[in-house]
């Protein structure tokens, strides 16, 4: 997102893939900072499903794309439509298999790695660095953002078998920058997408000092410590696995005074219990809810993760998102602050909620 920022304010026409989304499915893919219109991710679809289709009947496919490689295939359909200079793709899951390597891009960058989807990636460190090191192949450019001993190894290893020189990333060299996403930890988020632009530079793409300064001030990404205003205040946050949640901690330590009221609700995949003993200490009250998701945590589940020392007296339970954000209106003093976290799934399901109760939404 703050590389996406940038490149708007040097005037580059970017498309940005993103996953998940809160709200809407257009919201993953989006030209000029502008989401795709319904009527053409429609089309786009239409046209992904017709051919995914024919390939199996061909004999060309085995089975049917996943939802997530059809949408890969949607946004890589409007990319080439829309003609842009270039594209911005997270990937989904891990690296190695990740269908965003389809794209074969040219520069490529790893973010902080951090023990999650184990199910998929590996069980240590180590291995689900390797899984997200693949996508280092011979020719790219690859940014690394600040890594843990363990994990720098597998990718300085990965990159000498790629014959690439990766760029690790300093970010001291940025300390003094205006970041407008909250918490320290985009501090180093904020010095990869710069180290990012800078490659793009090498590639021919002007862009500006300026453009890079005030595009990671500017920069917005709904569901990560998004604050809405009240009140009382909302704070949402997607953290989904204990190095999300000790972030969310941190920032909570840091910068909020007032009485916390979480609704907390995930995936019960997730390391539920250690994110509750990371979290749920620093919070006043706690109302946990199920989402709708066959993957969700059930209240049951939830209710086992809360640490044995928690008040009893101060844990809440709700059915649905919106339930969740009723009681949490009723519970939180106007001077105090609601925190949504667990996932992202939640996240945009109270704001869906909150939106329908008050027609608005507002940042802080």
């Amino acid at each position: 997102m703050m590389l996406n920022s940038i490149c708007l304010e040097a005037a580059i026409r970017t498309r940005l893939f993103t996953s998940p989304h809160l709200i809407s499915m257009t919201e993953r893919i989006s030209i000029d900072g502008e989401q795709v219109s319904e009527a053409d991710f429609a089309r786009f679809t239409a046209q992904v499903k017709e051919t995914a289709e024919e390939l199996v009947k061909r004999g060309k496919l085995e089975t049917l794309p996943t939802f997530f490689e059809q949408v890969t295939a949607i946004a890589l359909l409007a990319f080439r439509e829309a003609k842009v200079d270039f594209g911005i793709l997270e990937t989904g899951l891990g690296g190695r298999l990740d269908s965003t390597t389809a794209a074969g891009a040219e520069i490529v960058a790893i973010t902080s790695i951090a023990m999650d989807h184990e199910e998929y990636l590996g069980h240590t460190l180590a291995e689900i660095a390797a899984e997200k090191a693949a996508i280092i192949r011979p020719g790219v450019v690859a940014i690394i953002a600040p890594q843990v001993e363990e994990v720098r190894d597998v990718i300085v290893r990965q990159c000498e078998a790629a014959g690439v020189e990766p760029r690790f990333v300093e970010p001291s060299r940025h300390e003094h920058l205006s970041i407008g996403l909250r918490g320290r930890h985009q501090i180093a988020n904020a010095a990869t997408a710069i180290a990012l632009a800078e490659a793009l530079c090498e590639k021919g793409f002007a862009i500006p000092r300026a453009a890079i300064i005030k595009g990671v001030a500017t920069a917005r990404h709904p569901g990560r410590l998004e604050l809405w205003t009240g009140p009382p205040r909302i704070l949402f946050d997607g953290a989904h696995n204990p190095e999300a949640a000790r972030a969310l901690r941190d920032y909570l330590y840091e910068f909020v005074t007032q009485p916390i009221t979480m609704i907390f609700g995930a995936m019960r995949d997730k390391a539920l219990a250690e994110m509750a003993a990371i979290l749920f200490p620093v919070i006043d009250q706690l109302i946990l809810t199920e989402l709708d998701n066959p993957r969700a945590a059930s209240l049951e589940v939830l209710k086992l993760a809360v640490p044995g020392d928690f008040d009893l007296q101060r844990i809440h339970q709700a059915s649905s998102a919106d339930k969740a954000v009723r009681i949490a209106k009723e519970l939180t003093p106007a001077s105090g602050l609601i925190c949504v976290t667990g996932s992202l799934y939640l996240v945009g399901a109270a704001q869906q909620a909150l939106k329908e109760f008050t027609g608005v939404a507002h940042w802080a």
